[in-house]
């Protein structure tokens, strides 16, 4: 028997940094993101975000790489977001990269108000700072080109 639990805080952008979520339709998104990840056996404990981009703390299921899960949904979401251009008219899709980290249960609670705080948040931070203040936190080297 394998024991694990992996938690992750997972954030990803639209090409060219658009705002492509409005707050009118982001919960349609956020319950379809919902639906993949129930059906990929992952437990989604927050979605969040802005209209430049999402926020997830969700727990992979561990036969799933966390490249595989974000491509995967990247695909999913964007598929999602054309058929329903009326919702969401300035989609072209999804940056290439993203940004993955983990937490440990006595930290997902923290990860978890942290998203739900993100408009608060985003009065005080724009999101490049933010992107930056996460990669410095982890201890991880960038180019700032691609923040």
């Amino acid at each position: 028997m394998a024991y694990t639990k992996l938690i992750y805080h997972i954030v990803f952008r639209p090409h060219a940094n658009k705002p492509v979520i409005t707050e009118e339709h982001e919960r349609d998104l956020y319950m379809y993101i919902l639906g993949f990840c129930r059906n990929h056996q992952c437990v989604l404990y927050r979605i969040g975000g802005m209209p430049d981009h999402i926020h997830m703390c969700v727990g992979l299921h561990p036969t799933i790489a966390v490249a595989s899960f974000v491509h995967d949904l990247k695909i999913a979401t964007g598929n999602f977001m054309r058929s329903h251009h009326d919702l969401f008219p300035l989609f072209e899709g999804w940056e290439r990269g993203y940004g993955a980290f983990t937490y440990s249960e006595a930290d997902k609670n923290r990860v978890v108000e942290y998203i739900k705080n993100q408009k608060e948040h985003h009065k005080r931070i724009n999101t490049r700072d933010e992107l930056r203040s996460i990669l410095n936190e982890f201890g991880i080297e960038y180019d700032e080109r691609y923040i």
